[in-house]
């Protein structure tokens, strides 16, 4: 039996949507939405109705109806933190993303239509490593200040992966490689996988390298001069962390492919930006291999960043000494969403009942 998947995954400004009978794709498409048109929104979560009316129209152009389905599948939002592994939406999910307990972020649009197309199928919704995956061990969480822990809020979707195509070229399973993997993307996360766990990561909206849209870490001293400096509102502080930092704060642009036309063209600026972007995910590489004491099998790099052949070779230059570079360009998102559902179905892989447990509070207020 074929079983029919729809796959969606929410971004930004795009919702992908997929189409898979078994393992096969009967379609990818990417539906880009006016920027304009979602500024219309207060919120990102008012944007639900708008978003799975796209959906569903693009399914009725192809000719399909949300009742042909076996099962509705999403990549996973800003829930509580919770392992890995494939997840039904049930009504806590729902209400933890709804009443947005970790912050607002539109990948948290996903659970909840897919948990409506699915009601309306009469099937199970499904979302699989969110971005709120924790397999941080306890040194990790140490950030400094007791008021504040260190956050495992990473791409755990598409370096989970990542991990696992370059461990099936090895021969062997995730579980069995220490690897450092890298999503290169609009935010940047550098996670320390040993033995099939992120056992370290950085905090893909606040922490770690500067990104094309994101600050990183920055100066603390300076930064809470700047917060108290009454030039700036909260909110306007938390858009330079995350949408106006990184590439757009320095060149204007979150786009690394008019980054590299500026360097063609002879802007120097552009280029030593550019090379200190990488330099600093360079960087954090080596301190992830100190986490594994040395013992890396493989450095991976992936997101859409990983195509681009001059910053690749940038960050490979830096880290090439200490394990093998891999490089697996874009992402593996709906992929991995439409085979964990397949699996899920199949009985291969356990589907979990989110039900988190422990101490979460610490995440919250500070996303």
């Amino acid at each position: 039996m074929a079983y029919r998947i729809l796959v969606i995954n929410p971004g930004s400004t795009t919702t992908k949507v997929a189409v898979y009978s078994g393992s096969e794709p009967e379609f990818i498409e990417t539906i880009h939405h006016d920027p304009a048109q979602l500024s219309t929104f207060s919120d990102i979560l008012e944007q639900r109705e708008f978003r799975k009316r796209t959906i569903v129209d693009l399914l009725h152009s192809k000719g399909l109806s949300i009742s042909g389905f076996h099962v509705v599948v999403s990549r996973g939002g800003l829930c509580k933190p919770i392992p890995s592994g494939v997840y039904e939406v049930n009504q806590q999910m729902i209400e933890d993303l709804r009443t947005s307990v970790l912050g607002k972020h539109a990948s948290s649009l996903g659970g909840i239509i897919a948990h409506e197309l699915a009601s309306e199928a009469g099937v199970r919704a499904l979302i699989v490593d969110p971005v709120v995956v924790d397999e941080m061990e306890p040194l990790a969480r140490y950030s400094g200040w007791s008021l504040i822990p260190r956050k495992s809020i990473f791409h755990a979707l598409n370096q989970k992966a990542a991990a696992r195509t370059i461990a099936a070229r090895f021969g062997v399973r995730y579980e069995e490689l220490n690897m450092i993997v890298v999503h290169l993307g609009g935010g940047i996360s550098v996670g320390v996988h040993r033995r099939g766990r992120v056992v370290d990561v950085n905090n893909g909206m606040e922490e770690g390298p500067f990104a094309p849209e994101r600050a990183g870490s920055l100066p603390i001293g300076d930064l809470i001069r700047i917060c108290f400096s009454g030039k700036y509102t909260r909110e306007q502080m938390l858009k330079v962390m995350s949408g106006q930092g990184g590439l757009v704060s320095y060149l204007g642009t979150n786009d690394g492919r008019e980054v590299e036309r500026r360097i063609e063209t002879g802007d120097t600026r552009a280029a030593e930006v550019y090379e200190a972007m990488a330099y600093q995910v360079a960087k954090e590489i080596g301190a992830g291999a100190t986490v594994l004491a040395g013992d890396v099998d493989a450095i991976v790099l992936t997101g859409g960043l990983a195509r681009s052949r001059r910053f690749v070779a940038s960050v490979k230059s830096r880290v090439r000494f200490i394990a093998p570079v891999f490089v697996v360009p874009g992402d593996l998102e709906m992929e991995t969403l439409a085979k964990s559902a397949l699996q899920a179905l199949t009985g291969e892989v356990e589907i979990r009942t989110y039900a988190p447990v422990g101490d979460w509070h610490h995440y919250q207020g500070f996303c």
